[in-house]
């Protein structure tokens, strides 16, 4: 049975074989040996890459299963310039922070609504915030950005709040750390699944790294350091 996936990275196992991290909609994220993926006569080579949607199947009984068929599609994304480094966010999340050989289908479907945003040209803030936001309830991470968390009050706009992660937002107008603060319009627009403004995306990333981090850890996301070269190089 073929199932849609995309391949989040791959790198070289063997001699002409490779390691492909893969996330499909119905079996969530695994690695699979594509075995003589590498060989010059090999139907695979140069079909495993990122961004494409692909059908695959494959066999074996262990965690690390053989990748056994894999069908094209009509057409690749094409993510050029920054937006090549967006997708590689968007890679390195789903690959850090899902639970490998668990589906989630809600996010793979995201994850290729965001792709194809990316690839249509639309301002790459709003599918990455779109992303960040689902990723973040699919973890269990409900936060509710209608009532305040001490004492369940509805949000006010023209006040502030605190973000606490194991709380939620707290009425505030001052925060050990201003990043933590969030006016309660933006957190009501939010609520809605609303970015539409530069404030709001703004509002946005600072809410989605605050919550994102503790899933991260220490880890350092390659795309953003490549990214941030690739700044300072055309500066």
């Amino acid at each position: 049975m073929l199932s849609p996936a995309f391949v989040i990275h791959s790198r070289p196992y063997r001699e002409t074989s490779q390691l492909v991290e893969v996330f499909t909609q119905d079996s969530g994220r695994f690695t699979l040996v594509a075995r003589g993926s590498r060989g010059p006569r090999s139907p695979l080579k140069g079909l495993l890459q990122p961004f494409s949607l692909l059908t695959i199947s494959w066999r074996g009984k262990g965690d690390l299963k053989n990748l056994a068929q894999v069908e094209c599609p009509d057409h690749s994304l094409q993510l050029g310039g920054d937006r090549l480094f967006y997708g590689l966010y968007l890679n390195e999340l789903v690959y850090y922070l899902l639970e490998a050989h668990t589906p989630f289908p809600e996010v793979f479907d995201a994850y290729a609504r965001a792709l194809m945003a990316l690839a249509d040209g639309e301002t790459p803030e709003l599918p990455l915030r779109r992303f960040e936001f689902l990723l973040l309830q699919a973890l269990g991470y409900a936060v509710d950005f209608e009532y305040a968390a001490d004492d369940e009050s509805a949000i006010q706009p023209e006040l502030l709040y605190g973000f606490e992660r194991e709380l939620g937002f707290v009425a505030c107008e001052r925060a050990p750390d201003p990043r933590t603060l969030f006016l309660g319009a933006h957190l009501l627009a939010f609520a809605e699944g609303r970015f539409d403004t530069p404030p709001l995306l703004q509002a946005a990333k600072r809410f989605s790294r605050l919550a994102l981090q503790p899933y991260l850890g220490k880890r350092q996301l390659k795309s953003r350091e490549l990214f941030l070269k690739r700044k300072a190089s055309t500066r």
